[in-house]
């Protein structure tokens, strides 16, 4: 297997939404709360750069839209003037 660096940007990502995940569920981090947003954002971002690759329509759209809905939250979260990290 020789994986090229946008590989590694998107197992990072993955990673990285997998971790939001499970500490969401483990009740560790709140769905509203600016570091489950940001690891959402950061994580979806990751699979994007991966495409760079190979390029694959149904990903993007899954992606680019975990990324619009992440900004969003994050947003909203400033918005409301309660940007806590958990």
């Amino acid at each position: 297997m020789n994986l090229q660096w946008y590989d590694w940007v998107g197992i990072a990502g993955t990673l990285l939404v997998l971790l939001a995940f499970f500490l969401l569920q483990a009740g560790r981090l709140h769905g509203n709360r600016l570091t489950y947003q940001v690891l959402n954002l950061l994580g979806a971002g990751g699979v994007l750069v991966s495409l760079w690759g190979s390029f694959n329509l149904s990903v993007f759209l899954l992606e680019a839209a975990w990324v619009a809905i992440s900004a969003y939250g994050i947003l909203r979260s400033f918005r409301a003037g309660r940007p806590e990290s958990q």
